[in-house]
């Protein structure tokens, strides 16, 4: 995301603040259940497996959308190149348990959207938040209750999900890429925070004071265990950091996601069998994923992949992006950029250091906040 495109952008970050594999191997059946939890506002990737009623009871938990049967051909060519791609979104809507953090106004936006890279042999992913308030065209999609909504040439990324759920926010991602998702994860508010308590919290330093009266986020500068609200509150604030952009909220989510994958690593499941059992309930309670992640063992074999890939074995990076010459409250993908970090995804090569550089963007006050 020539010199007048690079203060373009530095304005973007200025005015924003109102604005917003390959093939898989099947598990063997195992009696001791394992557990791997991966999420950023939204990215989670959670595996159990349970033996007799457990099982039964954690695939009873889950919540899943059939994407395949959603949006049938009209996709991207299934490369099978040993890569996965994943679209994980955050959730915000209102509804139910969401209801602490706004009124319920019948629908509901990804918050936070993120495509995750697994390159052939699982051993690195790269990363790629898409800013929610970016100008995309949108496919046609079905809405929730089934009508046809048009394709439009100009809309909200994050109205896609509104419009019509998870395939429409699949499809408008794939319309945007030219790369077919594998796999989709979301989760919302509610669910988050649940499972950052189970997981005893996550440690973050933060080297300013943060404080949002918006997201109920009143940090010291100094290292903190993060409990479920306080992570919620860090991967949603705008104003207490930064410019109030909607970029400098993604450098927080950015940071608090590796932050989260180096906690995993230490939450010591297996020699608690309590902490074990409560975190599959929740985290399988939490998501909604693709039909063919849909059941306890799917999601094992799954995430068992991903075992291997820690914070410093992934690139995270946002799309670079313009102001919209139409609506400075808004932003458009540079498109000198993102062609070149799609066409590197879809070869499962290493995302360009031009487009690395052009990512970076204008700075937003936000860099570095969060460790």
């Amino acid at each position: 995301m020539a010199d007048d495109s690079k203060s373009t952008r530095a304005g973007a970050h200025r005015r924003r603040a109102r604005g917003s594999g390959g093939r898989r191997r099947k598990a063997r059946t195992r009696r001791k259940g394992r557990i791997a939890l991966w999420t950023a506002g939204g990215l989670v990737l959670v595996a159990g497996a349970g033996a007799g009623v457990l099982y039964f009871k954690f695939n009873g938990n889950l919540h899943s959308v059939d994407i395949n049967a959603a949006l049938g051909k009209n996709r991207p060519e299934n490369v099978d190149n040993g890569s996965q791609d994943i679209l994980v979104l955050g959730s915000d809507s209102r509804a139910g348990a969401n209801s602490a953090y706004g009124r319920d106004e019948g629908s509901s936006r990804s918050d936070t959207a993120m495509i995750v890279h697994v390159y052939a042999g699982h051993k690195k992913a790269s990363v790629v938040s898409i800013p929610r308030d970016t100008i995309v065209p949108r496919p046609e999609c079905r809405t929730t209750d089934g009508k046809k909504s048009p394709a439009v040439k100009r809309a909200q990324f994050n109205e896609a999900y509104s419009v019509g759920g998870a395939a429409c926010a699949v499809a408008t991602v794939e319309a945007m890429t030219n790369i077919r998702m594998d796999h989709y994860l979301e989760v919302d508010f509610a669910g988050f925070q649940k499972l950052i308590d189970k997981l005893g919290g996550v440690e973050v330093t933060t080297t300013k004071p943060i404080k949002d009266k918006w997201s109920h986020l009143d940090l010291a500068a100094g290292t903190h265990t993060l409990n479920g609200e306080q992570s919620l509150g860090l991967v949603r604030t705008r104003h207490g950091v930064g410019d109030g952009g909607d970029l400098g909220r993604i450098k927080l989510q950015q940071a608090f996601v590796k932050a989260l994958l180096d906690q995993i690593k230490h939450v010591g499941l297996f020699t608690s069998p309590t902490k074990l059992y409560g975190i599959a309930d929740t985290a399988t309670k939490a998501l909604t994923t693709d039909r063919e992640l849909a059941s306890v063992d799917k999601l094992y074999s799954f995430s068992n992949g991903l075992k291997g890939i820690g914070s410093d074995d992934m690139q995270m990076v946002t799309l670079p992006v313009a102001d919209d010459p139409l609506d400075h409250n808004r932003v458009i993908p540079v498109t000198e950029a993102t062609e070149p970090l799609w066409t590197a995804l879809r070869a499962d090569r290493e995302i360009p250091e031009a487009v690395l550089k052009e990512a970076a963007g204008a700075k937003t006050g936000a860099e570095g906040v969060v460790k």
